[in-house]
């Protein structure tokens, strides 16, 4: 059975977030901003469905769904497709650590968030 991820997640680090924004053709200037961000994630999983809000000073975003990703092991996996090749994201928790990994093309990022409610 896959993991419950329900909570609360203070943003710790990020790796390569710039070349993850850039192969999204996201503007110099909106990726300064990006980087200076460090959002929270908040999570709440309902049997199959799931909530996943990221939650910054510049903007929120809330994303649900039901039958939109996969579980591949202890891994919640959702491949998109459209104009960006291998675009998709991955969540998984270790302890009280939620790791989060975006693809676009060949850049890949991952965001760590620690685990406070």
């Amino acid at each position: 059975m896959p993991p419950n991820l329900t909570g609360y997640y203070r943003f710790v680090s990020q790796k390569n977030l710039e070349d993850y924004l850039q192969a999204l053709n996201i503007n110099m200037a909106l990726r300064k901003i990006a980087l200076l961000l460090k959002p929270d994630k908040e999570i709440d999983q309902r049997g199959n469905h799931m909530t996943v809000k990221t939650l910054s000073t510049f903007r929120n975003y809330i994303l649900e769904f039901e039958s939109t990703v996969t579980w591949e092991g202890e891994q919640l996996v959702c491949v998109q497709k459209g104009e960006i090749p291998n675009r998709g994201w991955r969540l998984w928790l270790e302890g009280e650590m939620l790791y989060q990994e975006v693809t676009a093309r060949d850049a890949v990022c991952q965001c760590v968030f620690r685990k406070v409610k």
